[in-house]
């Protein structure tokens, strides 16, 4: 007997408000390009049918996954951003270099979140092979590019009726 796969997180895509004036950045790392395409995809999409009009949605590349947080930074810094979306994924190889940039890149993104105030919706994902990114990009977990701008969404209209 066949089993469903399902998200190991469940999260509700209930109640997002429509959000026509909302401006919010995608940062893409461009490692893993095939894998984060698919996680941008889906967090455009999800924008879109959100009602964020395509003049509002501000995409950027970089190289990696490190180098997330300071153009997240630079992002917010320099345009009127009500929120980012960091997209990257890193993937366990044989050396401790997948620790410290996860490490450095979660920190990384967490700090910039507090120094602005403004909510970074974490995509970064950090699978110990391939296979489990690509299940969890558009595969049998789902795509977290959906989940995290649907988090993004929810996080600025939170702050924005405090």
């Amino acid at each position: 007997m066949a089993t469903k796969h399902q998200p190991y997180s469940v999260f509700s895509n209930q109640d997002i408000p429509k959000s026509a004036d909302v401006k919010v950045g995608i940062v893409v790392s461009e490692w893993n390009g095939d894998i984060t395409e698919k996680l941008f995809q889906g967090a455009y999409t999800t924008l879109l049918e959100n009602g964020v009009s395509k003049n509002n949605i501000f995409i950027y590349k970089v190289p990696g996954a490190f180098e997330l947080p300071l153009a997240c930074k630079m992002l917010i810094n320099k345009n009127t951003i009500d929120g980012v979306i960091a997209i990257g994924v890193v993937i366990q190889g044989e050396t401790k270099h997948f620790d410290y940039v996860c490490q450095g890149t979660t920190q990384g993104l967490m700090q910039c979140q507090l120094d602005t105030l403004k909510p970074i919706s974490f995509c970064l994902l950090t699978d110990q092979n391939k296979q489990q990114s690509i299940d969890r990009s558009g595969g049998k977990y789902g795509n977290k590019g959906i989940e995290s701008a649907i988090t993004c969404l929810k996080m600025i209209h939170f702050i924005k009726n405090l």
